[in-house]
């Protein structure tokens, strides 16, 4: 498989992938048991990554980053990647899910709350009659101990998970699935409400807004305690520290940016 392109933002790499190319990668990397992380990354990991160099490295060595954002994939479109598109994480699982039961990979879900997760299995199932799903825990809501963890780690592989989707919600998400490369068998994503959404706990913005890049008035006006410090002070620095590069690369347009992920 060829590497897919990809482009540096603020100094973190996004790829220029597909739903179509995800779902492939996903799925060989499932079959062949390999540990794996996919992050979908919006306009808060951007701003995350800056402000923490630890953070900057889980996206780094993630196995693919996608452009769950609008932000994102219209930077990258700027950056000459003209190709990329949306890669949001609800509808990736949703295309993953159909995928999975289609080829017969088991999957599982790690997050959200008990409530959530018993609804979100009997909505994959009934959706996805073909669907495999081995395993769902939702953790408490601290951090688990290492006795905790361990038995997690025994239950996802007794279970034969391939596709493990976390919902923790991110950067924690992003973390924990870097904390457990190479102790999941199986490709590790990142969907962050994904859970909510799909069992019907949370509305989702509508399509317009999503592909107009305006889902974050949406989310903040849906839960404006939560979200009001990350839409309201990170996205308009993002758009001064992302018109700085743009203008920088008018101005001395050398490929620095451009990097091919890892994938294979």
């Amino acid at each position: 498989m060829l590497p897919v392109e990809g482009k540096e933002i603020l100094r973190v790499r996004i790829d220029a992938t597909s739903y179509a190319d995800t779902t492939e990668r996903v799925l060989d990397w499932a079959r062949r048991g390999e540990s794996r992380y996919v992050c979908c990354a919006a306009v808060n990991n951007i701003m995350e990554a800056r402000r923490s160099a630890d953070y900057r490295a889980v996206m780094d060595q993630a196995d693919l980053v996608t452009s769950d954002g609008m932000p994102l994939v219209w930077m990258l479109r700027w950056l000459g990647a003209h190709p990329a598109t949306r890669v949001y994480g609800p509808d990736l699982m949703n295309v993953l899910l159909e995928a999975a039961g289609d080829a017969g990979v088991p999957v599982g879900f790690y997050g959200g709350t008990e409530a959530v997760l018993d609804r979100l299995v009997i909505v994959a199932k009934q959706r996805y009659p073909r669907l495999e799903v081995a395993y769902a825990e939702a953790p408490p809501f601290r951090e688990a101990t290492p006795e905790e963890d361990r038995r997690t780690m025994r239950a996802i592989e007794d279970a034969g998970v391939r596709i493990l989707f976390v919902g923790l919600g991110s950067p924690k998400q992003d973390r924990w699935m870097h904390a457990h490369k190479d102790r999941v068998r199986g490709v590790m994503l990142g969907v962050g409400a994904a859970f909510d959404f799909l069992a019907g706990a949370k509305p989702q913005a509508p399509g317009w807004m999503q592909s107009s890049g305006l889902e974050w008035m949406f989310r903040l006006a849906s839960e404006p305690r939560r979200l009001w410090r990350r839409y309201l002070t990170q996205n308009p620095k993002f758009v001064v520290l992302a018109a700085t590069q743009l203008l920088r690369r008018l101005k001395s347009p050398l490929p620095a940016e451009a990097r091919s992920t890892k994938t294979t």
